[in-house]
């Protein structure tokens, strides 16, 4: 274990540069004297590491040294194999380099490793589109990944949900969520900066700009989407309902959304089985559609708005079915 986070170290140091002992920390998850020590025995090893006071001081290596050993195990190439999905990276319009990066992953590692790991890799596929739904790559992702990758600044049209508009960005990252890609990116500068999230389908059609932007300090790609995610949730369900949730219905409850599954397996079952529970809902209408497909093993309690739309649309339907021939 302590072995391995030597090399860890090592190798961190050579990639990121000078990290203060409080980095490598909490890096490792040990305290900031085992780490003293951990770089005391990359010093009797022979590791050309020094230590630079004071602030902006830490630890780095002597300019210039690099090392070859890697010790990758033959976990650690398993897991690089299963990180390189074809379907995303024929997307980004990185197929061929990804097959070659594998053939040299593979060559690079112990043949035993190596055959452990082109096993894992070979029986292990993941399909991130969704049911009943066709994958059908954007045509402007690979400018867009390209862009990404640079570091050039972008001139957009995107069909928004009220409008077409075109838009000066800086692209920050790209993300895959069930099927479809985003990206986020950066627009205005200084105070004004905001970061948003464009869907990369709906862009019509983009310039690359020969100029390219500083990429914001300290931006956490995964975290900022996580904190999209949360804040779009908050701004869509703004209204709640109350339900009474018979047993039948609660194999088909995702089809209301994460917070109401959980809001209904939190609540008590009666002497039947029926839950009463409140969940969040983005408004009448828009819960009235998902509801009437539960027919009656979901009733409506509150509010009285959306009782009398799912009584509306349970007439419409009735007087659709009950034409005579």
């Amino acid at each position: 274990m302590r072995a391995n986070r030597l090399l860890s170290i090592l190798l961190l140091l050579q990639s990121r540069g000078r990290l203060t002992a409080q980095a490598l920390a909490a890096e490792f998850e040990v305290s900031v004297r085992t780490v003293y020590r951990d770089i005391d025995e990359l010093s009797a090893a022979g590791v050309p590491v020094y230590a630079d006071r004071g602030p902006g001081g830490g630890f780095a290596l002597l300019d210039g040294y690099r090392t070859r050993l890697t010790g990758m195990t033959a976990s650690e190439a398993e897991t690089l194999l299963l990180a390189g999905l074809p379907g995303p990276a024929a997307d980004l319009g990185l197929a061929e380099p990804l097959a070659a990066a594998r053939l040299k992953l593979l060559a690079a590692v112990p043949q035993a490793a190596g055959e452990g790991a082109a096993r894992v890799g070979d029986r292990f596929h993941l399909d991130p589109v969704d049911w009943y739904r066709r994958a059908e790559p954007p045509p402007h992702l690979p400018a867009i990944a390209r862009a990404v990758w640079g570091q050039r600044r972008l001139v957009i049209r995107y069909e928004s949900w009220s409008a077409t508009v075109r838009r000066t960005v800086d692209p920050l990252g790209l993300v895959l969520k069930a099927g479809a890609w985003y990206l986020m990116a950066r627009i205005g500068d200084g105070i004004r900066a905001d970061i948003r999230t464009y869907k990369v389908a709906k862009v019509l059609d983009l310039d690359v700009l020969p100029d390219g932007f500083d990429y914001p300090a300290g931006f956490d790609l995964a975290a900022q989407w996580q904190e999209s995610l949360q804040r779009f949730a908050r701004e869509l369900r703004r209204a709640e309902a109350v339900l009474r949730v018979s047993p039948e219905a609660l194999p088909l409850l995702d089809r209301l959304g994460a917070d109401a599954v959980e809001a209904v397996q939190r609540a008590e079952s009666d002497a039947e089985g029926w839950r009463r529970a409140t969940v969040p809902i983005e408004g009448v209408g828009h819960a009235a559609r998902l509801l009437l497909g539960f027919t009656d093993t979901i009733e409506v309690l509150e509010p009285p708005e959306l009782r009398q739309a799912l009584a509306e649309g349970a007439r419409r339907v009735t007087k659709l079915y009950d034409k005579e021939d």
